[in-house]
């Protein structure tokens, strides 16, 4: 365990396995109702893969538990790509549709459990037509992407994985670079690890350590 001090107080870091964090976040999510998780990293991170971790212990701790990835429901391409394909700008602010989002999966998903699973596929620019599915009272819905905690999404819980810049310079391919001006944005502006509920480093990939800023 590792102690710092911030403007705030203590931050303790803890090391723990990979199986440790699925389980924290696992007991993190409120109970009754339907719930929203939201896990959230610059796409090196793969916040996709501990979204996917989590659908088991969910499920084997008597949730429902469903998936939904912010990859889905990106804009058209001539909405997003409209100032180019390597604008970080246009990466951080006109990439995903939120209105999408919260009108087809996440506000009718909490109301009535009816939600859009996938609306958008970003290879072909076109509609992926799928149809409505249905969750019961008590599911929790489990959405992953990177960026999203400055989008204002409705979500009971939410999870950053965080590195240290230059970590995330040396574990981004050359084609990816572009986007690390919106990832160093997105850090200054929404402060992600000062606003996820939970915060896991994965500097280490193989050595996840999980941040409690004592509140």
């Amino acid at each position: 365990m590792r102690v710092t001090r911030s403007g705030d107080g203590q931050v303790v870091v803890r090391p723990v396995t990979h199986e440790g964090v699925v389980a924290h976040v696992v007991g993190r999510v409120p109970d009754g109702g339907r719930r929203v998780v939201v896990v959230d990293g610059a796409a090196a991170t793969a916040p996709g893969e501990l979204a996917d971790a989590l659908v088991a212990p969910l499920r084997a701790a008597g949730r429902a538990a469903v998936r939904v990835r912010v990859v889905d429901f990106l804009r058209p391409a001539s909405l997003r790509l409209e100032h180019g394909r390597h604008d970080p700008d246009a990466y951080l602010e006109d990439r995903v549709d939120v209105g999408a989002l919260e009108r087809e999966v996440l506000t009718p998903f909490v109301a009535s459990g009816r939600y859009l699973p996938t609306l958008w596929d970003p290879v072909t620019d076109r509609a992926t037509r799928a149809p409505y599915a249905q969750a019961p009272d008590g599911a929790v819905l489990v959405l992953d992407g990177d960026l999203l905690l400055g989008l204002g999404l409705a979500a009971d819980l939410t999870v950053h994985l965080a590195v240290r810049p230059a970590t995330l310079v040396r574990r981004t391919a050359d084609v990816d670079a572009w986007t690390l001006p919106a990832v160093d944005r997105y850090a200054d502006e929404v402060a992600p690890e000062d606003v996820a509920d939970v915060v896991v480093r994965v500097d280490d990939p193989a050595h996840p350590a999980l941040v409690d800023r004592g509140r």
